[in-house]
Order: structure tokens, then C-alpha cells, then sequence
């Protein structure tokens, strides 16, 4: 068995010993404990602060060794790199899967190798769920839900008997898209007076969103009547309002209500200034809760399977400067 390195039980060594004045070293390459990571890109504000997250937690002086693989928002990427994990005999594997199926194999793999593996971000949807030992990370359903509860309060305070939606979706697939679109797919079937005037891919980038919403408004032969934009995440809503508005749309107060998931620095900045009008938070410091699920391991216990992160909403009146210059993300 491998020996960890416990910096505490180090520093009760050295004062026992009359030496603690001296500045421990690192721990010794063969006592970490070798995390990998596989994380699907940085395709979003987000998802950079997401992987600053780990990076910061799993570090030599935290006692780990980390290797840290981007898959370029490509699946196979990212089977690639578990199993470059399996042969590196890594102790620990953390998948941030770029959407739910296609990993029974590879994570079976794992599973015979002895190699436990935490799901984070988003989930995974195998056959044996004893291939994960736990999952970290948000719930989105209940995101999209919450919004959807915003939206309902939001029409009935301004009147608003009829809503036109546009709908821009993530990555197809994805356990964020799944959620956030079962949750408006429910209420659009359980209001009759809501309309879903277009539903857009924008992959959670703002680039492709921008130009889904252009093209979609240069094929209307009249300028569409829209009241709501719900975008999967900050930077689809950044795409979205730069063409909307370039269109001749206001977005914001007095015009269309724009939805967005994450909460980034952004996006609060937006939201604030009155261009997005609720900002659900989806916490991409999921760092910590990875590590705790380790450290659980570690000990010989048994981690939950579910660890939810703590998340918030915002609207221009919840909103204050000191809040956003305090974002770490």
C-alpha cells in the first residue's frame, strides 16, 4: 500500500524532534496521490474557472500530483485520456464528461484496474452505476426549474397574458442541457399561452450562438415578437444579445428577458447593468468537493454517491457592486 503524505502529522514530527523551525519540503514523488483529470475543453467562462478550480486543489503542496488532460470538447478525447490514465496506474480518475452515454466500456476498464473514478460536472448515464463512486457537481433540473418559476412570477408581475421563447440549447446531450431543457419543455406543455418561437444549438459558446440567433432572424420575413431568450449558459446569452441587438432588439428592461446559467463575473455585470435579467448560478468551484470525496476514500469510508454544490440566483435588485467584485469566477 502507498504511503500518503500527511503534511500535520510532518510538522508534529519535526517540532518532537526540535526542528520545527525548519520549513518542511515537498512530499516525497512516490507518497502523492496521483490524480487524473479529464476536463471537456475550455469552451466557456465557466468551464475555465472549473478547471482553475481543481487545478488549485490538486496540487503538490495539497499532496497530489495531478495530470490534466483538455479534450477539446471531443468524447473520444477524453476516453483516450482515462485510458492513458489506467496505464499511468494513476490512484484517482475525475471525469467532467462532455455528455451522459458512451462510457461503460472505458469506465469498466477503470473498474478492473481497481482505479475509482469521481463523475464531476456532469453526469454520466451507465448500465452499472457501481462504475463511479461518486458524482460532484450541480443539479440542473432543479436550475431550469427555478427559472422556470422566475419566468412565471416575471409574466404574471408585467401582465404579460402571451410569452414568445427562444429556446438556445447546450451540447446536445449534456447532463446541464438535459436538465435545463426538461425543466422549460414542462412548463411550455403546462402553459398554454407560451410559445417556443425557435430552439437554437448554441453549445454553450457565444460565438455559434451568435450565429444561430443572426441567421434565425435574417430567415423571419417579419421581425419575430420576442419576449424571452433561454440560453443554457452566460456565454450563450452573451451570442445572443450581441445579435438581438444588432437586429434592433432590446434586451433587458423594457424588451426581451434574457435567461442565463452559470452567473459568471460577466454575466452578473450584465444582469446588473440591466441587459440579463436572471442570472441562475451553476458553481464551477467544484474543486473542494472533488477533493472531500477523496479524502473520504482515502480514510476507507464510503462517499455519498451525489454531492450537490451550493447555488444561487440573481436579478438587478439582488445585485450589488461589492458581490461581483468579490466573484472568484
Amino acid at each position: 500500500m502507498k504511503i500518503r503524505w500527511i503534511l500535520p502529522a510532518l510538522i508534529s514530527a519535526m517540532i518532537l524532534s526540535g526542528c520545527a523551525g525548519q520549513t518542511p519540503s515537498s512530499p516525497p514523488e512516490n507518497a502523492l496521490i496521483v490524480v487524473g483529470i479529464s476536463q471537456v475543453g475550455a469552451e466557456s467562462d465557466w468551464r475555465v474557472a472549473n478547471s482553475e478550480s481543481m487545478k488549485a486543489v490538486f496540487t503538490e503542496s495539497g499532496g497530489y500530483r495531478l495530470l490534466f488532460e483538455d479534450a477539446k470538447q471531443k468524447q473520444e478525447n477524453q476516453i483516450t485520456a482515462i485510458r492513458k490514465f489506467i496505464q499511468q496506474k494513476v490512484d484517482y480518475i475525475v471525469l467532467l464528461p462532455l455528455r451522459e452515454t458512451g462510457w461503460d466500456s472505458v469506465l469498466q476498464e477503470a473498474k478492473d484496474a481497481g482505479i475509482p473514478v469521481i463523475v464531476a460536472d456532469r453526469m454520466v448515464d451507465v448500465k452499472d452505476e457501481t462504475l463511479f463512486v461518486a458524482h460532484v457537481g450541480s443539479n440542473f433540473r432543479m436550475e431550469g426549474e427555478k427559472a422556470v418559476a422566475w419566468l412565471e412570477d416575471y409574466a404574471h408581475s408585467g401582465g404579460k397574458e402571451t410569452l414568445n421563447i427562444i429556446h438556445i440549447q447546450g451540447t446536445m446531450g449534456s447532463t446541464a442541457q438535459i436538465g435545463r431543457t426538461a425543466a422549460l419543455e414542462q412548463a411550455l406543455e403546462s402553459h398554454a399561452d407560451w410559445t417556443l418561437q425557435a430552439r437554437l444549438d448554441g453549445d454553450f459558446t457565444q460565438a455559434k450562438t451568435y450565429e444561430e440567433v443572426k441567421q434565425y432572424l435574417s430567415e423571419q420575413e417579419v421581425p419575430p415578437e420576442i419576449d424571452v431568450v433561454y440560453c443554457e449558459n452566460d456565454n450563450e446569452a452573451f451570442g445572443a444579445i450581441q445579435a438581438l441587438e444588432e437586429a434592433g432588439y432590446t434586451c433587458g428592461e423594457g424588451g426581451i428577458a434574457v435567461i442565463s446559467f452559470d452567473a459568471t463575473r460577466n454575466c452578473l455585470t450584465q444582469c446588473l447593468n440591466g441587459k440579463i435579467s436572471l442570472a441562475m448560478e451553476c458553481n464551477p468551484l467544484l474543486g473542494p468537493l472533488t477533493a472531500g470525496v477523496i479524502r473520504i476514500l482515502e480514510s476507507g469510508g464510503t462517499p455519498e454517491k451525489e454531492h450537490y454544490i451550493e447555488e444561487r440566483s440573481f436579478t438587478k435588485e439582488t445585485l450589488t457592486e461589492e458581490m461581483i467584485a468579490a466573484r472568484l469566477y
